[in-house]
């Protein structure tokens, strides 16, 4: 999945400039991009090395010295150094020659990893839910990430998590507070917490945490924005750095990163500290703003914030969606800056080598990550499975599912959610059967949904359909999340009719759309041959909810109208992307590109409307431009002179 850069590429051939953000490769051979007649040489954005790595020469023995080498020398497999920084990039210096393999070089990267975006590890549910694809997108829309983001003002006890940081736990009931808050409309949320002082009520820091936590669940970034505008300004509550970076937080997810930026120079300076400004480097990661996103990485680093092993996860996330190349440039940072991977880092770059069919890489991760002292836990095993699995390695993937099962699958009930779906990738029915019935006289919720994606894959549709009617039964209130996953069983099969029935159902009962439902629900109209159907559902449900729709759900729609040669509806929905917030994604312009080739019309200024993206072309995008390039000369034009 990610890609590291090709041992031919040296050090000494980069040229760094501070804040220039732009580094030349020379000699590269990534650098260089044919388009038809002519080559495009584009300046990469790497404003994270600026300053920290703007010397080329180290004569050091240090693990940085050594590291440094082994970039030079990416084909040799010796490393001698024993710090943790060192054995992780030997580990991995192998992931340029992935680039371009089966793991779809660019165009899978949005698409299959499995992390939150501010560093939270997934719910196994969430995870199920995807049914391993689209797994990013899934997360970005439907995990609130935040709500385990350490930066949550509100919150003030919790366990220790990746990195010495703090999760904190959940309150699942309501409190009168949030039962009023979630009663009234945004723009009266101010209006009902006058009225809840005039009553005679308090304003605790348990209450409104418990509020806060309730509405990032539910995804109700305003709701949450005005109750902290209010605090604010009531001065219910004395805002300390960690209020301030949740109200960062909160404006950048309900009305944009630019925004919350603005707002951070309203902030006053004593509280303007790294917890703020690590928060907004978050948010501009998920909306994968490169140039957003590296300008607050410089900028902490002029104020001379610590670079951390957050700081540095949320720079793999970023490059691994956008630039893979660079994913060696984080490695070799941490090992300057002695900054010590964390587990989420290990699990990063173990979804990488499986997604890139590296497995024996893979491994070798992990191995290093258990020479570090770091316990596997779950989600490793989780990851570790579904790779075996995805690559036909079935009994090492059985193997670990195993050890998760441990010896009492009664004792251990928990792990069912997570396996359940992973035995049904290697089609062994006998197995999803057995845990079933460990869970079948009375399931949890996300073993339910576990069962329905499981049956799916099976293609036992009856069993699914019965195991979602007793899902339905045990919820008061169903939420578009339980119908998703059967109708993604649906979309996936092509059951048109079966679809828009469960879909009238739907809308009997649920007053939102949860982006995973919507992305089927969009696919299912796409199926039936409904474009303009799908485009219209899209653009209701963005409007209405306030949120943003899946990457998978505009690219399905913008894949059409490029299949068509429709050029303005190609580039309408190519706006509409960019709106919502997912920027410099190579599969953007390459679904819009190909609108181009199918319409047999050239495509003024292309390559200049990448380049301003930081978008770099891969061979195949290189092809497809060189197919529009208005000033290309064919072979009678040369001939005619």
């Amino acid at each position: 999945m990610w890609a590291f850069r090709r041992a031919s590429i040296h050090l000494k051939n980069r040229v760094f400039s501070l804040r220039g953000a732009q580094i030349f490769f020379p000699k590269s051979e990534i650098a260089s991009c044919s388009l038809g007649h002519y080559n495009h040489v584009f300046a990469e954005s790497e404003v994270l090395i600026d300053g920290l790595l703007s010397s080329t020469k180290f004569y050091s023995t240090s693990s940085s010295s050594k590291l440094y080498m082994a970039v030079r020398t990416l084909s040799s497999t010796k490393f001698c150094s024993t710090s943790s920084s060192s054995k992780l990039y030997t580990a991995v210096h192998t992931f340029s020659s992935q680039a371009g393999t089966e793991s779809g070089g660019e165009n899978g990267d949005d698409l299959e990893d499995g992390f939150s975006e501010l560093e939270g590890p997934t719910d196994a549910t969430e995870e199920a839910l995807s049914g391993d694809e689209n797994m990013d997108d899934q997360l970005i829309s439907e995990v609130d990430s935040a709500a385990t983001y350490t930066n949550n003002a509100f919150l003030e006890i919790g366990t220790e998590v990746d990195g010495g940081e703090k999760e904190y736990s959940k309150t699942r009931a309501t409190s009168p507070m949030t039962e009023a808050i979630l009663a009234a409309l945004p723009l009266t949320i101010h209006k009902v917490l006058d009225k809840w002082v005039e009553e005679g009520k308090e304003v605790t820091r348990k209450e409104v945490t418990s509020t806060f936590l309730h509405l990032r669940k539910r995804k109700l970034f305003l709701k949450a924005l005005k109750l902290s505008e209010w605090l604010k300004s009531t001065k219910h509550l004395d805002f300390l750095e960690r209020d301030y970076a949740s109200h960062v937080d909160f404006i950048a997810k309900a009305s944009s990163i630019f925004q919350a930026d603005d707002y951070i120079n309203k902030i006053p300076e004593s509280f303007r500290g790294e917890h703020v400004y690590r928060t907004l480097l978050a948010n501009c990661v998920a909306t994968t703003h490169v140039k957003k996103s590296e300008e607050v990485f410089n900028r902490m680093k002029d104020l001379k914030f610590p670079l951390t092993t957050f700081t540095c996860n949320q720079l793999l996330i970023l490059y691994k969606r956008t630039n893979k190349k660079k994913i060696a440039d984080v490695l070799l940072l941490m090992e300057k800056e002695n900054i010590k991977p964390s587990l989420f880092t290990y699990q990063l770059l173990i979804d990488v080598k499986g997604l890139s069919k590296d497995i024996s890489g893979m491994e070798q991760v992990l191995e290093t990550m258990k020479a570090e002292g770091l316990e596997v836990d779950t989600r490793i095993q989780a990851s570790l499975a579904r790779h075996y699995a995805a690559n036909g390695l079935e009994n090492k993937a059985e193997a670990v599912l195993k050890e998760m099962e441990g010896e009492n699958i009664q004792k251990n009930r928990w792990v069912c959610k997570t396996i359940i779906p992973i035995y049904a990738s290697l089609r062994r029915a006998d197995e999803v059967d057995r845990l079933w019935e460990v869970c079948k006289s009375n399931p949890g919720l996300e073993e339910c949904m576990a069962a329905i994606v499981a049956w799916g894959k099976l293609d036992r549709i009856s069993d699914a359909e019965e195991t979602f009617e007793k899902m339905l039964k045990m919820l008061k209130k169903p939420a578009s999340k339980h119908f998703s996953v059967l109708l993604k069983v649906y979309t996936d099969r092509k059951m048109i009719e079966k679809g828009k029935e469960l879909v009238r159902r739907m809308a009997e009962t649920c007053p939102s759309i949860w982006p995973s439902t919507l992305d089927s629900l969009v696919k299912l109209y796409i199926d039936a041959g409904e474009v303009e159907k799908a485009e219209k559902i899209l653009d209701a449900a963005h409007v209405r909810n306030k949120g943003r729709p899946m990457f998978t759900s505009f690219l399905a729609v913008m894949d059409q109208y490029a299949n068509r040669g429709d050029i303005h509806n190609a580039e309408k929905i190519f706006q509409k992307m960019r709106q919502a917030g997912y920027f410099s994604r190579l599969q953007l312009y390459q679904s819009l590109v190909r609108a181009y080739t199918n319409a047999k019309s050239p495509a003024y200024g292309f390559t200049e409307r990448m380049k301003a993206d930081n978008i770099y072309p891969d061979k195949a995008m290189s092809n497809l431009l060189a197919q529009v390039d208005p000033f290309r000369k064919t072979e009678v034009d040369e001939l005619l002179g």
